[in-house]
């Protein structure tokens, strides 16, 4: 059988060509002013949505299950505290030099005076971004930090329908997640029995994981063929140059800026590429950090050889966190050419801001959907007009595909980073890196009686 990453680049394939082909059927006369979907793009929309909702059915037990127990590792392990500040000192570093290069990018490139758009053309975001949300992203407003949303719609006979629709909070399930984990250790060993069951869910959690990651060549055709499908490539036009601003910056900071950082502290650059890549590939695809989450946490400890009691607490927290390309790269860019639609002169102050919206506030959107709050969060803050968010509207899906890929790169490179630095990253597994492990037979670990008695035989040193 191909391996994992020949099947999504075959999926890939087939599903640029499905895509075309859908856009060539085009719209089906429905009695709607634009027509519905073709009876192919509506196959491929089920195909890649049903994927997508798969994989974030899984992630809120995955993620509490995983943080729990790295917590409850905290009993052998030395200078977990060390671990953690190191971690979001290596986010803000990267998250730094990325807004840089997007800020370069939008001051060379100048994407603002190379359009034909109007500012008629532009209109304020439904969604909006402010400070405020970092509160009610890490304050949970329940246990399972979900949330519920009913939404009404009148059909042509009048009839009103409604829907309800649930969502999780990433970030609230972790901040959960570490207090019953830090309680499990202060309770001692009346959280044993907790903390075994614990052990047990996550086992079979991630033994459901990975069927469903099996499934992920199918769910790759339908997401690449539906975006193909339903956007094009027609809408790239009038905004060219702040789209190859954005895939450049992207670019750069994907194969420049991490290749140096990873040779600046001894790594392999191909070791890196090749263990992370098919987390990095369902990234672009399925256009979901959270999504990815899964593969993005195995490949960090299978292939790149970071402990899983440090990965499973610092991939997660990069999920919801760490967002280059999202939170850095994008707003950057995109303020520049807003205000340079709107004929605003930036400050140097304006854009010191830039980067500590970059930097800070990427955690206050991160219990929210989408690179559009967060840029709205940086509007808001240099004072420049919201309607400037209807310009980019209708190509962001294209753009964010390259910027979920980076996100989730540098989710996986910082673990990386800090494992080398503090002497706990498996070396010899992170040279031999292959995407063929994702799968390998090994999934099934010692029993957890001989775990703990190898930990208490010999504690870790992370």
């Amino acid at each position: 059988m191909p391996s994992f990453s020949v099947q999504i680049i075959g999926a890939l394939v087939l599903g640029v060509l499905l895509g075309w082909a859908a856009l060539t059927i085009g719209p089906v006369d429905d009695g709607s002013p634009s027509g519905g979907d073709n009876w192919l793009t509506t196959t491929l929309d089920t195909i890649g949505s049903s994927f997508v909702l798969l994989l974030r059915t899984i992630v809120p037990p995955l993620v509490f299950t995983a943080i729990v127990a790295s917590i409850a590792n905290l009993r052998n392990v030395a200078n977990g505290a060390r671990l953690a500040w190191k971690t979001l000192q290596w986010f803000a570093i990267t998250a730094l030099v990325s807004v840089v290069i997007g800020i370069g990018l939008g001051l060379v490139l100048r994407p603002g005076e190379n359009t034909t758009l109007d500012t008629s053309d532009g209109y304020e975001a439904g969604r909006t971004g402010s400070w405020l949300d970092f509160l009610d992203s890490i304050l949970p407003a329940n246990f399972l930090g979900a949330a519920a949303r009913t939404s009404t719609e009148t059909g042509d006979a009048g009839a009103i329908t409604a829907s309800t629709t649930i969502s999780f909070n990433v970030l609230q399930i972790v901040v959960m997640a570490l207090v019953v984990g830090i309680a499990a250790l202060k309770v001692g060993s009346k959280a044993d029995p907790f903390l075994a069951f614990n052990r047990s869910a996550l086992e079979i959690i991630q033994k459901v994981l990975w069927w469903i990651i099996r499934l992920a060549p199918l769910g790759t055709l339908g997401l690449i063929g539906y975006a193909i499908a339903a956007y094009g490539w027609d809408l790239l036009a009038p905004l060219g140059t702040f789209a190859a601003a954005i895939y450049i910056g992207l670019a750069l900071v994907l194969f420049v800026l991490y290749p140096v950082l990873l040779r600046t502290n001894g790594l392999k650059i191909t070791s890196f590429f090749r263990g992370a890549w098919p987390a990095i590939q369902l990234a672009f695809v399925s256009r979901s950090s959270i999504g990815t989450l899964p593969v993005t946490q195995r490949v960090t400890e299978r292939n790149l050889g970071v402990p899983s009691e440090y990965a499973s607490f610092a991939v997660p927290l990069g999920a919801t966190t760490k967002m280059d390309g999202c939170a850095s790269i994008y707003p950057a860019v995109s303020a520049i050419f807003i205000a340079q639609i709107f004929n605003i002169d930036l400050s140097l102050t304006d854009y010191l801001l830039i980067a500590f919206v970059s930097v800070i506030g990427s955690a206050a959107t991160a219990g929210l959907t989408g690179a559009i709050v967060m840029l709205t969060l940086t509007l808001s803050t240099l004072g420049l007009p919201l309607a400037g968010v209807g310009l980019l509207l209708a190509i962001d899906p294209i753009l964010d595909m390259g910027r979920t890929a980076v996100n989730v790169a540098g989710q996986a490179l910082v673990p990386v980073i800090v494992a080398k630095r503090e002497g706990i990253l498996d070396v010899e597994k992170y040279a031999s890196a292959s995407a063929e492990d994702l799968f390998a037979d090994d999934e099934t670990p010692a029993p957890a009686a001989e775990v703990d008695e190898a930990a208490e035989r010999q504690p870790a040193q992370v």
